[in-house]
């Protein structure tokens, strides 16, 4: 035991290192937070917020229009002062935990994991509170957790009673045929309906065969890649569209970079179901190829899709209760908590006892994200400081692959947001203001490069990237939370990233970028 302990606390002070190591090059050097806030105030608002004010008023028409500029400019910074770069350590702290935990004390961390989730949220939010002086970034992480969490557990509630059973052999052309049926379906439910809908018959379909790959591609396709089409898809695209961005942009614009990419992870995917030689269950002709138990919950996701749009962002009739009450929620989440309820109480039966459901899933993954959310606001916060800070530096490939690689680590919906911000401020315009969002979502040229190609490469890398680990996007954990649920071993933390996602994905993603952003090709 003593042995195993020493290796843990070895394992985790070199990953603690290497984590410190790769985020600091991002960052300006350490600085106090006195000396963070001071230069934020001088430089932050004298410098840049007066370019920004100053390139404005050349194309203003009157004083009014230009007084506006400077007032959206001088109030851009909404999360108060920038926090310490060591304050980075707890988010770190829970993902290393998240990694080794399983691995190396799985009794203790599957006891005591709620403690530390909630343990160093409350220290990241001491921290605020008492030394910044500040409480918007909790009043964010709160808000954001709580339109997370009830999207994700009412889909899960809503979605576990429908039985969807195919009766067919589990085989390479029948499960990529699910994958890409699935994946489709993510565009119009989401990533998370559609895999909460999805895993459990694409687990029986291969029963006696399932694999742990079996697991993983279907989170990098149905969970993550799949639902790049819309922004009802995936919650980046629909922060997208409440900005601005038209909502058939995306279709139009990242349907011929979805179809490829999908179809190289299918092959892959191929290549590895068929090299599966395991015989799998066997086809009864006496029952129907599709049976569904429970079809009046489709009527409770639709309810539940429908009202993601129920929002003063909008709609202006929605009352905005975080204004009125200054409750971190809105109507929406009201509703999507209550149809939860009433799924549960209304649903079929049978069909929750066949899909085996219980709880302990959405339980993981409340207690987990809660600490996550808390945890990760300094890293947001700094990250959004240098992507501003920076932007007129920023390039094509540095937008597709800083949002990439912090999607995967990072809710990819504010590191989305965030990017785009910054990629607006390099072509001068304000994320805050609708009528430039759509013109950037149209393009415009600056500098030999095309604003639509800057937004194209971050919202593709906001969905696709998510797919990197398994916090990258909200389904990713609770998919593997239901596979260990149902027997499957699925593979660790750590596994996930340098077994599949690294050697997998990233490859494809390579080429992605070579195609379509990096300019060699077109």
């Amino acid at each position: 035991m003593k042995a195993a302990s020493l290796i843990w606390l070895r394992v985790s002070a070199i990953f603690l290192i290497a984590a410190v190591e790769l985020v600091r090059p991002v960052f300006a050097q350490e600085q106090t937070p006195t000396d963070r806030a001071e230069q934020v105030s001088a430089e932050g608002q004298d410098a840049n917020h007066q370019d920004e004010v100053a390139d404005h008023t050349e194309g203003a028409d009157n004083q009014d229009e230009i007084a506006d500029h400077a007032e959206g400019a001088e109030s851009h910074d909404e999360h108060g002062p920038l926090p310490p770069l060591w304050l980075v350590l707890p988010f770190v702290t829970i993902l290393l935990m998240i990694a080794t935990g399983p691995l190396f004390y799985p009794h203790h961390w599957h006891r005591h994991y709620p403690k530390y989730a909630i343990g160093l949220g409350l220290f990241v939010g001491a921290y605020y509170i008492f030394v910044l002086d500040t409480i918007v970034p909790i009043e964010h992480a709160v808000s954001e957790y709580l339109s997370f969490i009830a999207l994700v557990a009412s889909l899960f509630v809503a979605a576990s009673g429908i039985f969807l059973s195919m009766n067919l052999k589990g085989s390479p052309r029948n499960n990529i045929i699910l994958l890409l049926i699935a994946s489709v379906v993510a565009n119009i439910i989401a990533t998370t309906g559609a895999a909460m809908l999805f895993i459990r018959s694409f687990m029986r379909l291969n029963q006696g065969r399932l694999k742990a790959y079996h697991i993983i591609f279907f989170i990098f396709l149905v969970a993550n890649v799949g639902g790049a089409l819309t922004p009802i898809g995936d919650p980046p695209l629909f922060l997208g569209f409440l900005r601005g961005v038209p909502f058939f942009w995306t279709l139009a614009n990242v349907w011929y970079i979805w179809l490829p990419t999908t179809f190289m992870i299918l092959a892959v995917f191929y290549v590895f179901d068929k090299r599966n030689t395991e015989p799998g269950r066997e086809v009864n002709p006496s029952e129907p190829i599709i049976s569904i138990l429970g079809t009046k919950n489709f009527i409770w996701v639709a309810i539940i899709v429908a009202s993601v749009f129920i929002d003063p962002n909008v709609f202006k009739w929605v009352p905005n209760l975080s204004e009125i009450y200054g409750i971190p929620f809105g109507i929406r989440e009201i509703i999507m908590f209550a149809v939860a309820g009433l799924a549960f109480v209304t649903a079929d039966k049978e069909a929750l006892e066949k899909n085996e459901f219980n709880f302990e899933p959405i339980r993981e993954v409340g207690w987990l994200f809660l600490g996550i959310f808390a945890t990760m606001q300094p890293a947001l916060q700094l990250i959004a400081n240098f992507a501003q800070q920076n932007s007129e530096s920023l390039t094509v490939g540095m937008f597709y692959w800083g949002t990439g690689v912090l999607s995967g680590i990072l809710d990819n919906a504010p590191t989305y947001l965030n990017f785009m911000a910054a990629a607006m401020g390099k072509f001068s315009m304000d994320v805050n203001d609708p009528a430039d969002v759509v013109k950037f979502a149209e393009g415009v040229v600056q500098g030999g490069s095309s604003s639509a190609v800057v937004l194209q490469a971050i919202s593709v890398a906001a969905v696709f990237f998510g797919a990197l680990s398994y916090i990258g996007n909200a389904p990713n954990f609770m998919v593997k939370a239901i596979a260990e649920a149902n027997g499957v071993e699925t593979p660790s933390f750590m596994g996930y990233i340098f077994k599949y996602s690294i050697p997998i994905l990233l490859p494809i993603y390579l080429i992605v970028y070579v195609v379509f952003f990096s300019g060699w090709i077109f």
